[in-house]
């Protein structure tokens, strides 16, 4: 597949115009859930406060076979949706561990000509959905990517992940080989995933490029929705942090399997140890005094240490990585799902 390109960004609309102005079609809002018990009650506040017309609207949520509190939640939500004239449906997906196949449930189900795909861990603001389908007026886009930001976070290392800008849209949309939006927002026609298919249901990761890539090589188009907004909240912990880099290493490498896409160059030990002696010798000192003078911040102290962790991480997933022939299948749009 040839190098895309971003086929636009979408002009600021004006969020308090007449909706008879704006584009309403009927949309479905699906969110793949694993062990959500810490973010759902955030989400489903946020979703309750969505600008969009109830009756235009769905919110298909997946339990994707949690252990925790998830199922219990999401149940009593549902009460609490229906009490405010908006329609929620607790859905589960416990046969295949993957948010790609949790996804899929939900698009089998959904009643709308349009998709609307966040995580259980982002906030959307109250504008999100209309701001995000607002660019599918043009009938070539079958893709839109809204912008995420990061959730205020307290710890360090959520400080440490927005310094460095991660899951940021405009790096996916800017990627070297074909722009792709991530499902933490991403709009989606439905109409183009009965061109190409629905998410591989056992890929773990990298499912985002590739259903973007696929959906743009059947000649649709992706657009950015800069003012469709939604809030991410950061990995709190190192052992979080470094799963999520090992991830990226895993995707890396799906990609080049299933697209050809080069992999990452991995970074040397000697690279390495150069980073940590200039860290120590000029850059800690120096992230120290501006500590104390209240001119710097604590991620000043540890930025490098942590960018050469998670790069290891990265690398080793990169490394240890090989896509199960399984992951190659695809879903497609029928009442049953089936595979390929």
């Amino acid at each position: 597949m040839p190098a895309g390109k971003l086929g636009c960004t979408a002009d600021a609309i004006n969020m308090t115009a007449d909706l008879d102005s704006l584009y309403l079609p009927t949309v479905s809002v699906v969110v793949p859930i694993y062990n959500g018990e810490q973010d759902l009650p955030e989400l489903l506040d946020r979703l309750m406060g969505q600008s969009y017309p109830a009756d235009k609207v769905e919110y298909l949520l997946v339990d994707n076979a949690s252990v925790d509190r998830t199922s219990d939640i999401l149940l009593s939500a549902v009460e609490k949706f229906a009490s405010k004239g908006l329609t929620l449906r607790a859905m589960s997906e416990d046969i295949i561990q993957s948010a790609y196949a949790a996804r899929n449930t939900a698009i089998l189900a959904a009643a709308s000509e349009f998709l609307a795909f966040t995580d259980a861990d982002c906030y959307p603001h109250p504008g999100w959905l209309m701001a995000l389908m607002q660019p599918f007026t043009d009938k070539k886009v079958g893709l839109v990517a809204g912008r995420i930001a990061a959730f205020p976070g307290k710890t360090l290392l959520e400080n440490y992940a927005e310094r460095k800008s991660m899951m940021h849209q405009e790096d996916t949309l800017a990627h070297s080989f074909c722009p792709y939006g991530q499902t933490a927002n991403l709009g989606i026609r439905l109409a183009a995933l009965k061109d190409v298919g629905l998410f591989r249901p056992y890929l773990t990761t990298g499912g985002d490029a590739d259903i973007c890539w696929r959906v743009q090589a059947a000649s649709w188009e992706i657009c950015y929705a800069t003012e469709a907004v939604i809030e991410h909240r950061h990995r709190q912990t190192l052992k979080d942090l470094y799963a999520q880099w090992y991830r990226y290493g895993k995707s890396n490498r799906y990609l080049n399997q299933l697209h050809g896409v080069e992999l990452t160059k991995r970074s040397r030990k000697q690279d390495h140890s150069r980073s940590l002696l200039r860290w120590a010798l000029k850059e800690l000192p120096s992230a120290g005094v501006k500590l104390l003078l209240a001119r710097g911040s604590a991620v000043d102290i540890v930025a490098t240490p942590l960018d050469i962790y998670c790069s290891q991480a990265r690398d080793l997933g990169q490394l240890e990585a090989q896509l199960p022939e399984k992951a190659r299948e695809k879903a497609y749009l029928s009442r049953s799902i089936t595979y390929q």
